[in-house]
């Protein structure tokens, strides 16, 4: 059976005790006393909740004895009750006592019932509330534990390392300029096609930097309109346009002292340029319908598909703008022009997915991998992690077959097309699929070993000394320009 709830009455008539006591007897277990000094005896040996007290008793007052009340038993909830027309002297104790409620005589007994249920209401609130801050404090060192620990798998996770490429990958080279310029709080901009891992790349950059601490908040520019994107980056004041029913914290607020990652920057007007710019420029946000600014410590990370120079001659971006996102231009390659990756790129994906999935897969066969790595991926890794994902779900065995493969796909442009060893451990297809790669740089420049060097991120002695290690045969440089890249974009 619940136990009551103690109500603790205190009033020197024994009318008003029992008037009191049949009233709240049915919901309350009630207690009385004379006197301030019964009542403090009740207090010392009782957990009580409410205390009622009467203002005029012998000896003392009741704001002067609820005074006494809240320094040595706080989380009694305390109501005076009087029948004398004193009630200034009562209102100017009741910040000092810490009262509830004041009741005058006579009082209504359904009124009296309702101050009694809310005030063992407040009671309990505040017994829970003190019994979570407790727990929250010896928790507190559990608690951050736990959070470093996770910004340390965030940061682990999104590490440049972690980046799947090979030795003499174009991405080689991009990660040791990504890593430079992540420690210096510049903006970058990251240039490249649709699924080439621009935001994984601009991940990395936050949690590579000072601000790895601090919030990383993304945006894409592409799927908004000028207003709301102006509303959903700078915030808004209640009313400042239709649906603006509260106030708004943008998005460049959220990730003070933190990175904004601005995806698809080159889809935005030239009106909303001019905005971003000054912000920028400013260092400030002022909220739509706001007369007010707010300083925001931001790192910028933009990115685009667009060429924005082309966009720029054209009148539809502007320099000012580009020369303030571009301080670090950062150009990812597209999957077919690092088909030394596709590989190993493949083989992550098909762990992760198969990790997600719950599918128990051991790899591709030969064939799959083969034509997994002469296809031209157009949707670029996304693309590929799409594919691979389909042919898990539609999978029956152990390892995936050309069978589950899409049919009619692009396949590679000739120069860029290669055939990786089919047997043997991956340290071998990789080779087999550098050498290809390596042909084809020396290719498209005609032979010419410093362009060749310089496409593939080497220098012209690295070069030299990996179609020595590779067994690739050097041909002869031709004068004149090199010959014209058919199938590029």
């Amino acid at each position: 059976m619940q136990e009551l709830p103690i109500v603790l009455v205190v009033d020197d008539e024994v009318r008003s005790q029992e008037a009191l006591r049949r009233t709240l007897e049915e919901e309350f277990e009630v207690l009385t006393a004379s006197d301030a000094e019964q009542a403090r005896l009740i207090l010392e040996r009782t957990s009580v909740q409410v205390l009622l007290s009467d203002q005029r008793m012998p000896g003392t007052s009741g704001v002067a004895f609820l005074t006494r009340v809240r320094s040595e038993w706080p989380e009694v909830i305390r109501i005076i009750i009087s029948g004398y027309t004193d009630s200034e002297d009562i209102i100017a104790g009741i910040n000092e006592a810490g009262i509830y409620q004041y009741m005058l005589k006579p009082w209504h007994p359904e009124q009296l019932l309702l101050t009694l249920r809310r005030a063992v209401e407040l009671f309990r609130l505040q017994q829970e509330n003190c019994r979570l801050s407790l727990e929250l404090r010896a928790a507190e060192p559990v608690l951050r534990k736990q959070v470093a620990m996770r910004r340390a798998s965030v940061q682990d996770a999104f590490d440049l390392d972690r980046i799947v490429r090979a030795p003499d990958s174009p991405m080689q080279a991009l990660c040791e300029q990504i890593a430079k310029a992540a420690r210096f709080n510049v903006p970058i901009l990251l240039m490249g096609e649709s699924g080439t891992g621009k935001e994984l790349l601009a991940r990395a950059i936050h949690y590579g930097s000072e601000r790895a601490n601090g919030a990383f908040v993304v945006q894409n520019c592409g799927a908004l309109p000028d207003t709301l994107l102006e509303s959903e980056l700078f915030g808004h004041r209640k009313g400042a346009f239709t649906g603006a029913g509260e106030d708004r914290i943008g998005l460049f607020q959220q990730a003070h002292q933190g990175s904004l990652f601005l995806d698809e920057i080159g889809e935005t007007s030239p009106a909303f340029q001019v905005k971003l710019l000054r912000v920028l420029q400013e260092g400030e946000v002022r909220p739509l319908g706001s007369n007010r600014s707010h300083p925001v410590d931001v790192r910028v990370i933009a990115a685009t598909n667009r060429d924005l120079e082309a966009e720029m001659k054209a009148g539809r971006f502007r320099e000012d703008l580009y020369y303030r996102l571009a301080t670090v231009p950062v150009r990812v390659p597209p999957l077919r022009e690092r088909p030394m990756d596709i590989a190993l790129l493949a083989e992550r994906i098909l762990q992760q997915a198969s990790q997600q999935l719950g599918c128990r897969v051991s790899g591709f066969s030969p064939a799959l991998l083969t034509h997994i790595c002469s296809r031209a991926w157009p949707g670029n890794v996304r693309e590929l992690q799409n594919e691979i994902r389909r042919m898990l779900v539609l999978s029956e065995g152990q390892v995936l077959g050309l069978e589950l493969a899409t049919p009619g796909v692009s396949a590679m442009p000739p120069w860029n097309r290669h055939s990786p060893a089919s047997t043997g451990a991956l340290r071998e297809r990789v080779e087999a699929v550098e050498i290809v790669a390596l042909r084809a740089a020396l290719e498209r420049h005609a032979g010419n070993l410093t362009r060749a060097a310089a496409e593939l991120g080497l220098t012209r002695l690295g070069l030299s000394n990996k179609l020595d290690r590779l067994g690739v045969e050097r041909p002869m440089a031709r004068r004149g320009r090199p010959r014209r890249e058919v199938g590029l974009p």
